[in-house]
């Protein structure tokens, strides 16, 4: 079933962190397996935010054996960062498995990407001038507490909760997903794509990367290759619905951007409101009410709708 939410704000940078929990948890219901935030804040020029996860969340029942192994994980993305002449701002070690790193880095982002994610069990989350993408298993309330995302400020957001019904229940197989090399695009999906496998071998022989087996990492990794070519984000959202088959409400965010698309039979639901300072979109309009107090109007986008907003 899963829930999908996003809020962008106009003009100013708010408590996205807060909100966006008080949003997913509001959702629980529709997926219990796992939570995902892509929060995008202001950024600081000449550096990019990377976070990644060196394990599962279940792979630390594993005794004391899987200690070492992270330590060994994380000496080898050091030794690659080092290799490529990236500068640590800094580094937070967030929970056991995830860590948040700030580097000055002049090079390619894609290289340096691809080579740390040949250290076995790394996965980069995402990597970003604004975005930062936590996922993790338990609800809202659980994940934003382990990462201490209620304090995060910012211009705009999306998440996930996730009932799991293609894939497994891992850290891996959660939303939000990020899609080098344009890296600040982030999806979250409700929905099933028919042509999955069809267009991701398009997608990997145009030489794209595939990190879990979830249908919706497809689109992230289709709209990170139209942007990276050219196309806007409007545009690629459109083509989107010609392209891409089966049944789905996605949102898309980039740096400065949140966008919408629905499909042909428009069977997954999606509300809407829109102010002058604020737009927020949910599965469900509860969760738009639990961030907004007061008596709103919303609405349900049409099939084939295509919105774009920028912060």
């Amino acid at each position: 079933m899963c829930g999908i939410a996003g809020l962008i704000h106009r003009g100013k940078v708010s408590g996205v962190g807060a909100e966006m929990t008080a949003m997913l948890q509001a959702l629980k219901h529709r997926g219990p397996d796992s939570t995902g935030y892509a929060v995008y804040g202001e950024g600081n020029p000449g550096s990019n935010v990377m976070r990644l996860k060196v394990a599962e969340q279940e792979d630390m029942g594993k005794g004391r054996g899987i200690h070492a192994v992270i330590r060994n994980r994380i000496d080898a993305v050091e030794a690659i960062l080092g290799e490529h002449g990236v500068e640590v701002l800094s580094r937070e070690d967030v929970t056991e498995y995830a860590l948040r790193y700030v580097l000055a880095h002049e090079g390619d982002t894609e290289e340096l990407a691809r080579h740390i994610e040949e250290v076995d069990g790394v996965e980069i989350l995402s990597l970003g001038f604004g975005l930062e993408m936590v996922k993790d298993l338990g609800d809202a309330a659980t994940v934003c507490g382990a990462y201490g995302l209620g304090d995060f400020s910012g211009t705009h957001a999306i998440g996930h909760t996730r009932m799991a019904t293609e894939s497994d229940v891992d850290i891996r197989s959660a939303h939000p997903y990020w899609a080098f090399p344009y890296n600040d695009v982030s999806v979250v999906h409700n929905g099933q794509i028919t042509n999955y496998w069809i267009m991701r071998r398009e997608m990997e022989r145009k030489g794209h990367r595939f990190m879990s087996d979830c249908d919706s990492e497809l689109l992230a990794v289709y709209t990170a290759h139209n942007l990276a070519n050219g196309v806007a984000l409007e545009e690629s959202l459109r083509r989107s619905v010609d392209e891409i088959d089966g049944v789905f409400t996605y949102l898309v965010a980039t740096k400065d951007e949140l966008g919408m698309a629905k499909d042909t039979m428009a069977a997954k639901p999606l509300v809407l409101y829109e102010s002058d300072e604020l737009i927020a979109l949910a599965s469900e309009e509860v969760a738009i009410r639990s961030i907004i107090p007061q008596e709103i109007e919303t609405h349900d986008p049409y099939d084939e709708e295509v919105r774009v907003w920028t912060a």
